[in-house]
């Protein structure tokens, strides 16, 4: 396994969010985390990334432990995170917000301008919006550009929080198909989603995560026909066709 997460615990102050998670991703993979809001997904996907201290448990990263790291040498490592709520710099055009994903490689700005035109050719969308500034992009358009500026890190695994969220049906099946494309090039892929169905759709195993446990786990397809999982995720999901 590429990521190796075991018995983690992680709390905000006195409140126990994560209650001894365990979950593999393999190189090449999309696994999918699912679950209600508040059943800890986000949280898990900080706590891997060390924007959390993990209370107790452990993780790994290509055999390597994360205990004692900060955030920077987790990327510097080779996993990138791109949160909720796409956290685009208004004040920086697109290209600007490219080249600081590249910032943890210290690489030279030869380097980091073929890098950008690398990921541009993923997202053709913002080559033409080169100049705009951030705070001029669609919803989509900002989720596009925080995908892509993930992707300057140059990662082994990419961390991705909901990025279907508050985006049109169109504009979200454009999104998955891009996710979907990222990891047949190599790039491995942690989602969170709520939208259970599309993720199911292009992950090849998911884990499902309820009040801070993993309830439910196993191949996504097999998932995807679990009347358990119809029940409770699937009833109002729409299918990416």
């Amino acid at each position: 396994m590429l990521l190796e997460v075991e018995d983690l615990v992680a709390r905000y102050g006195a409140v126990e969010a994560l209650h001894g998670i365990t979950l593999g991703v393999g190189e090449g993979e999309i696994v999918s985390l699912l679950g209600a809001n508040g059943a800890g997904k986000s949280t898990t996907l900080k706590t891997i990334s060390r924007i959390i201290a993990p209370s107790s448990g452990s993780i790994r990263f290509a055999g390597r432990s994360l205990d004692g790291l900060e955030p920077e040498d987790v990327v510097a490592l080779g996993i990138a995170h791109v949160p909720e709520g796409r956290r685009i710099f208004p004040g920086l055009s697109v290209i600007d917000n490219l080249r600081l994903g590249a910032t943890p490689r210290r690489a030279s700005r030869a380097v980091i301008d073929a890098d950008a035109e690398s990921v541009l050719a993923i997202f053709p969308i913002l080559r033409s919006l080169g100049s705009k500034l951030g705070w001029t992009l669609s919803g989509g358009e900002q989720q596009m550009l925080a995908i892509a500026r993930g992707l300057m890190a140059r990662p082994k695994l990419l961390l991705l929080d909901e990025p279907s969220l508050g985006l049109a049906p169109l504009v979200v099946k454009n999104v998955m198909e891009t996710i979907a494309r990222i990891a047949r090039d190599g790039t491995t892929v942690l989602l969170v989603e709520q939208n259970a169905h599309l993720a199911l759709q292009i992950a090849s195993r998911a884990y499902v995560l309820e009040t801070g446990r993993v309830a439910l786990s196993g191949d996504a397809s097999a998932l995807l026909q679990s009347e358990e999982m119809r029940r409770a995720y699937l009833g109002s999901a729409v299918r990416v066709s």
